[in-house]
């Protein structure tokens, strides 16, 4: 079966990539049908398969959809960056790019994940054996 343009152009995106970072709202304790959708889109896609990747949560209290999209991920075959994988807590402090960059803690929490996914990242493709 052929997908739709948008599908194809989202694989192809995702094949060029070396990680990815994902952060999704909460709808009625679960993922939004956008996320979902686009994560459909990729299951059992070579692309997509051992990719790295690195999901943040936003509001603690939105545990439900941060537990089904991590499940998810994992069904897909999805590589999780453990310390990828964290919740900061943004709701109603920091909205603006301005304001988590002012917050310490926010800020801090940050860079760590970031971090996370840059040393992640070059280890996996060095443990991976060569072709």
């Amino acid at each position: 079966m052929n997908p739709p343009p948008a599908v194809r152009a989202l694989r192809e995106s995702i094949a060029r990539t070396d990680a990815l970072l994902i952060a999704s709202p909460e709808y009625a304790h679960g993922d939004s049908g956008v996320m979902k959708n686009a994560l459909d889109g990729l299951v059992s896609v070579e692309g997509f398969v051992a990719k790295p990747v690195a999901v943040v949560n936003t509001s603690p209290r939105a545990h439900h959809a941060w537990d089904a999209l991590l499940e998810t991920l994992r069904t897909m075959s999805a590589a999780l960056i453990p310390q990828g994988c964290v919740s900061i807590p943004l709701l109603g402090t920091c909205t603006t790019e301005a304001l988590m960059l002012e917050s310490p803690a926010v800020a801090t929490q940050i860079r760590g994940l970031l971090d996370a996914v840059q040393t992640f990242v070059p280890a996996r493709r060095y443990a991976l054996p060569l072709q």
